[in-house]
């Protein structure tokens, strides 16, 4: 009797423990999903737009609208444009994971991070596809060539599109899950591999010097007069990252989960599109910060 006692209150506090740490690490979770960003010194944030699901690429438009990607998969993502009262109009639906979006040519254009679909080309309310990739996401184009990056496991391709002959040329092959392609002010081109946590510079001679290493996940990158920004999408504690002009790293926005795309609106603030919580952040720098913008 005295063992079956025993047993029962051994099995119980077996129980006990299993249940206080099963209830820790939901709070952990919990806690990590719902503490709220944090801003670096004088910078400020706010929410600005919500329930934009899987928000990912960001495009502001010259009417004071904003052209949002939803990054939902079987083609149940879209692309809609939210206007200045808060309405949203769907632009184009039926989209499998559509991320990268890019101005160019009086349009702009949109890529579907799924496989064997198309990067294609939107203009007076007519879609046009251009060429075909596997899990394409980032897009940059510069006015002769769009170029294109896959985020493939194990490794993916960086692809540039010349709009004279339709032409496609692999410029990489090697690339492990490759996500943001940008052009800097200085000229360099820069591209990311989420899987290596780095950001490497496009070389003419192939070697692409790592620039920028030991980051969590790196996801959109940014370049402007401030310097390099780079979003982490990681799904708890997700920072913002800004390396200024002189290499020094200063984290802008921490605690965001999932992270994607970083674009300036035009009046001297940002907008951050913050896939894991389905939602706009506007970032405000310090007043002091690049006043002549």
């Amino acid at each position: 009797m005295t063992q079956s006692l025993n047993h029962h209150r051994a099995l119980r506090c077996i129980l006990a423990v299993f249940a206080l740490l099963s209830a820790a690490t939901l709070g952990f979770f919990a806690w990590q999903s719902f503490y709220p960003v944090r801003a670096a010194d004088q910078w400020r944030y706010q929410v600005l737009h919500r329930d934009v699901a899987k928000a990912a690429s960001l495009m502001p438009m010259a009417d004071g609208s904003l052209m949002v990607s939803q990054e939902l998969d079987d083609a149940k993502g879209s692309i809609v444009r939210i206007h200045p009262d808060g309405t949203r109009d769907v632009v184009v639906g039926n989209l499998s994971k559509p991320d990268g979006m890019f101005a160019t040519r009086g349009g702009w254009v949109f890529s579907q991070e799924s496989a064997d679909l198309p990067v294609s080309f939107f203009k007076d309310g007519v879609v046009t596809e251009l060429f075909r990739g596997e899990s394409v996401q980032g897009l940059w184009d510069d006015g002769d060539y769009l170029y294109a990056i896959e985020d493939r496991k194990p490794v993916g391709r960086l692809l540039r599109y010349r709009w004279s002959d339709q032409s496609l040329t692999v410029l990489r092959d090697q690339v492990q899950e490759g996500e943001s392609i940008v052009r800097c002010t200085d000229g360099r081109l820069l591209y990311n591999e989420k899987k290596k946590g780095v950001v490497r510079e496009l070389s003419a001679d192939g070697s692409d010097p790592v620039v920028q290493a030991g980051l969590n996940q790196p996801t959109f990158l940014m370049c402007d007069a401030r310097g390099l920004w780079i979003n982490e999408d990681a799904t708890h504690r997700a920072r913002l990252l800004l390396i200024d002009q002189q290499g020094r790293q200063q984290t802008i926005l921490s605690f965001l989960k999932a992270p994607q795309s970083i674009v300036p609106t035009g009046h001297g603030t940002y907008l951050l599109a913050e896939g894991g919580r389905d939602r706009v952040l506007e970032l405000t720098p310090p007043p002091t910060t690049l006043a002549h913008e």
